[in-house]
């Protein structure tokens, strides 16, 4: 493949930032240093443009780029690094664990460091193994005295080493004709941070430092509702879908005339605005940090169920968000949580055994020589025995004829179905992350489906008693977190999360698509028959409602080297 020259005769240089990189052996960090104007820009951005060609060798592939920017921010670095490479952090604490756990090597290029913040952020990442930073930043800058300092290797443009000078003449004797001309500096613009419209409309990362400066409760609660929500505005999107993502994380403690203007900002979204329920809110209370969730059925039908580490299952209303009621479940943390037909609450602990409480099951009527009589296991006894025999990473039920059925998936990529319908069957290459069933009604009778999401990147569907559906309805470079379905007045459909912060809805007959990107990592979704799709994360509970017709997302997710 042709080796592309860099400009100005830095071919000296650029070969030793590709040997670093070859050199499993050479330091994390490489440091390009120098005076203004010596050359440092142009050597990363010949760097970027050599490492992001098709077939390029993979250990001179780069894999995330930050945008320089005059006014740094930590977190806006954090959140362009973390949506290069297709996972979610919300600061620098979560975004190293991320990357520690996923293990490949990455490259990432970081122009124009000046300040030690950004800094302190190379050396933590730094400690990752398989990451590589190309760092630049002026000599004597704040950054370079605080990395040049800590064993890095660096690159001083301004050493006659690094430049070869036949090379230099040649390309400037080729680049005489051409003239650069500067374009005249423009006064930054000043963005209103008290303004909901604004900020949607503004710089991502400009708005992010403006906030970062700014102290706690300043603006009405919109500082605090654009750093909940942080990554998903620092992308490259439309103002309506930066104002819904804003709605969303808006605590009730807020100004009320922000949620009012962000109302009318999203209204050209894909989504409509229900609810939130966010860290701090009183009334009604948020229910706490997310781990699973689930659509009531029977006695509990028009609730959303909502596990957390709070080792309780709280039940919260659908319409609204408000408290309906609370389920112990013991000293363990609910890890996966579905519903049975006649209101039992299966809960999946960390070791992936079953529990069961029919709290909200309604008791038998009769005389007590009828109930004695009548004595016996249940069908529901059954089911339930069969499931303590087993162990799980997700769980689902369904409505079917009888007690409907219970799916349940496992390290392995296998789920097995209990109830009205049995059978196994292995969907993923890999562990089952998520399950979802449906008891699809056909003719006078009722066909089970489940949907499997793996953290081998796809969803699969499989009626128990036949062979599995041999493509993926849906694939992608990310893993699935959590995934719901129910047949709404538009259709079947599915609600996925996926471990890039995306949550999809999606029209199972046409394929349509629609994206809600909340910013944080989505711990879990729940799809309710009326439409509404309800999304947990950590600090935040929201539920939204189709809007305008539904958008096509593409796959937008690479696999990485």
């Amino acid at each position: 493949m042709r080796w592309d020259r860099p400009a100005g005769g830095r071919e000296p240089a650029a070969a030793a930032l590709l040997g670093w990189l070859s050199d499993p052996q050479a330091p994390r960090v490489c440091l390009v240093s120098g005076s203004e104007g010596c050359g440092k820009s142009a050597l990363l951005a010949w760097l970027v443009h050599h490492g992001s060609r098709p077939g390029g060798l993979t250990e001179r592939t780069v894999h995330a780029v930050v945008p320089p920017s005059a006014d740094e921010s930590v977190l806006a670095t954090v959140w362009s690094i973390a949506d290069q490479l297709g996972v979610v952090a919300r600061a620098p604490w979560e975004l190293v664990p991320v990357l520690a756990a996923d293990g490949r090597r990455t490259v990432i290029v970081l122009p124009d460091v000046h300040g030690e913040a950004v800094a302190e952020l190379v050396l933590a990442l730094a400690g990752v193994p398989g990451i590589r930073l190309v760092v630049e930043s002026r000599s004597g800058s704040p950054a370079h005295r605080l990395l040049s300092g800590s064993g890095c290797a660096e690159l001083d443009l301004d050493l006659e080493q690094w430049r070869d000078e036949r090379r230099l003449a040649q390309w400037q004797v080729s680049h005489a004709s051409q003239h650069v001309v500067a374009e005249p500096s423009r006064p930054g613009t000043v963005v209103d941070l008290w303004d909901p419209v604004a900020v949607c409309r503004a710089d991502g990362p400009e708005v992010t430092a403006a906030y970062e400066r700014a102290r706690k409760g300043e603006y009405g609660g919109l500082r605090e509702a654009w750093l909940r929500a942080g990554q998903s505005l620092c992308r490259d999107g439309e103002p309506a879908s930066r104002a819904l993502a804003l709605l969303a994380a808006l605590g009730d403690g807020a100004d009320p005339r922000l949620a009012s203007a962000l109302w009318e900002a999203a209204a050209a979204s894909a989504w409509c605005w229900e609810w939130s329920r966010v860290s701090g809110d009183l009334v009604p209370p948020w229910p706490g940090p997310v781990s699973a969730l689930a659509v009531g059925e029977g006695p509990l039908e028009g609730a959303v169920l909502v596990a957390g580490p709070s080792r309780s299952v709280r039940v919260v209303r659908m319409g609204d968000g408000g408290a309906r009621g609370r389920i112990a479940v013991g000293g363990f943390q609910p890890q996966s949580v579905s519903v049975m037909a006649d209101g039992t609450v299966l809960v999946l602990d960390e070791a992936g055994r079953v529990h069961a409480d029919g709290t909200w099951v309604a008791r038998p009527t009769g005389s007590g020589i009828t109930r004695l009589l009548d004595e016996g296991p249940t069908g529901r006894d059954v089911v339930l025995a069969a499931l303590r025999g087993h162990v799980g990473t997700a769980i689902a039920c369904a409505v079917g004829p009888g007690l409907g059925i219970v799916a349940l998936g496992d390290t392995a990529g296998e789920v097995r179905a209990f109830g009205d319908w049995e059978g196994t069957a292995v969907l993923h290459q890999g562990a089952v992350n998520a399950l979802a069933a449906l008891g699809m009604p056909v003719g006078e009778g009722v066909v089970p489906l489940v949907y499997s999401g793996g953290a081998d990147g796809t969803v699969r569907a499989w009626s128990p008693g036949h062979a599995p559906m041999a493509a993926p309805l849906v694939e992608r470079g990310s893993a699935v977190v959590s995934v719901d379905a129910a047949v709404t007045p538009s259709g079947p459909a599915l609600a996925v999360a996926w471990g890039d912060g995306m949550v999809e809805w999606i029209e199972v007959d046409s394929g349509a698509r629609r994206a809600f990107r909340p910013g944080p990592p989505v711990r879990a979704v729940a799809l309710a028959p009326d439409g509404r799709l309800v999304v947990g994360m950590d600090e935040y509970l929201v539920c939204l409602t189709p809007g305008s017709p539904a958008l096509q997302t593409p796959d937008v997710v690479q696999r990485r080297p």
